[in-house]
């Protein structure tokens, strides 16, 4: 559905760089932007330009030059919205780069909104909305997985995936409306046990993409994870590890970190958004009594725990609390101190965390060790990233959703209801797949998902 108007907004970052993009979209962008650039070649025109083809020259702002770069023209439908678009490329000064945006907009173009440029690609058929969102989703991505989950959702992976299901679910609902509407025709019957069985194959995706929502939202958005564990056991010596740079103070003094430490670190190509925190134990002192409350704060909110114990001695009655805490939870429990001998033995932990390692915190060759642990216990480590994975809470309400009406479609068929009472169901299901894709998405639906989107996207 093409749009009416043109729209322009800089492409690139706000601040000093090489080069900035200026983008224009719409019916009208070769002749607004032909007002503002004039090509060094006068046999090179902007308006007799085919798709795909540049020229140099300059760009005018009331009267003046502003700047000399390239204009590369894209020609519909074969551009990233589907219309005509112009990109302006001139010097990365704010200044330069807003000069020949202000020149676009009183050429006739007007100020592009958050996301507008996908958006359009949306309208005009060019992806659906789970591929619009992975756009936000690869320019937000924080780490190398991330990366790689969000091209698989550009590339189409759910997006192919939910219209597999939809389409199989399609032609149910075809077969039973042609079998219950027009029973005198020799249309083949359908059976109970065949409804069903196509009901179950479309939910057992749904419910695998659903159990796998919370892979996706790591991958995505990294996991908040604490270091944790009794003064001078050797946490800031991991952090340190970690993070690859001496991020902490280490000192032989126990209680040297008194307050929460941060550092967003990649490890087995997740983010985690590490914090390494002060010495668990009794004291009077007010200060160290207020960072040991935030340690504990910090283990309530974590979605990954690393504890960690001074392996050189015994096992004490409050690092058996720190570690009955922990037990149920995605949890790490590392021996440490192990280049000291080791008093203390995995057995006597095992019970409590999901994964138990002896290691020294002074060796390199125990970050690769805890990076296997890592991704064993948040269970990424055989994880496919081009895989299709639900991207949102927008998308996983929708298939939730569903799967909800496939599964009352298949009670009420083995209740002994007709066909057409389960194909209510049934409908239910596809519009609720449709929704997900934006097919029957609302404008509603449509203007929240760009509203995240920055502009110039």
């Amino acid at each position: 559905m093409p749009l009416i108007n043109t729209v322009a907004a800089v492409a690139t970052p706000p601040g000093k760089g090489g080069i900035a993009a200026i983008r224009i979209s719409g019916p009208q962008s070769i002749s607004i932007a032909a007002k503002v650039f004039t090509s060094a070649n006068k046999n090179k025109a902007l308006q007799n330009m085919q798709g795909y083809t540049a020229a140099f020259g300059s760009y005018l702002y009331r009267g003046k030059q502003v700047d000399e770069g390239v204009a590369l023209c894209y020609r519909a439908p074969h551009s990233y919205t589907g219309e005509d678009v112009v990109e302006l490329f001139c010097h990365g000064g704010e200044e330069v780069s807003r000069e020949v945006l202000l020149a676009c907009i009183e050429a006739g173009a007007a100020p592009a909104g958050p996301g507008e440029f996908t958006k359009r690609a949306l309208l005009n058929g060019k992806m659906s909305l789970t591929q619009a969102e992975a756009v936000m989703e690869l320019i937000s991505a924080t780490s190398s997985q991330g990366v790689q989950v969000a091209r698989a959702a550009l590339g189409g992976a759910l997006a192919t995936q939910i219209q597999t299901q939809k389409q199989q679910l399609t032609n149910l609902a075809g077969h039973l409306a042609a079998y219950t509407d027009y029973p005198e025709e020799d249309v083949e019957t359908l059976t109970k046990d065949e409804f069903i069985t196509t009901l179950q194959q479309v939910g057992a995706v749904l419910d695998d993409l659903i159990a796998n929502y919370h892979k996706g939202s790591i991958v995505r958005s990294g996991v908040p994870a604490a270091i944790v564990g009794s003064p001078n056991v050797g946490k800031s010596t991991l952090f340190n590890l970690l993070s690859g740079y001496q991020r902490a103070i280490v000192t032989e003094v126990a209680g040297t970190t008194r307050d929460v430490l941060r550092e967003q670190i990649q490890i087995g190509g997740i983010a985690l958004h590490l914090a390494d925190t002060a010495g668990l134990h009794d004291t009077k002192d007010v200060v160290e009594a207020e960072g040991i409350k935030r340690s504990y704060d910090e283990i309530e909110n974590a979605n990954l725990i690393i504890a960690v114990f001074d392996g050189s001695q015994r096992l004490q009655q409050e690092e058996l609390e720190l570690a009955e805490m922990c037990a149920g939870r995605p949890a790490l429990g590392i021996i440490n101190k192990s280049d000291l001998g080791t008093q203390m033995q995995p057995e006597q932990l095992q019970k409590y965390f999901r994964k138990v390692l002896v290691v020294s915190a002074k060796s390199p060759q125990t970050r690769p060790m805890l990076e296997q642990a890592v991704l064993e216990i948040l269970e990424l480590d055989k994880m496919d990233p081009s895989q299709a994975l639900l991207a949102n809470q927008r998308q996983l309400a929708a298939v939730v959703e569903a799967r909800k009406a496939l599964q009352q479609a298949e009670d009420t068929l083995l209740s002994g209801f007709t066909f057409d009472a389960a194909g209510v169901f049934l409908e239910d299901g596809i519009s609720a797949l449709a929704v997900l894709t934006g097919e029957n998405a609302t404008e509603s639906i449509i203007d929240d998902v760009f509203s995240r989107f920055c502009v110039g996207k």
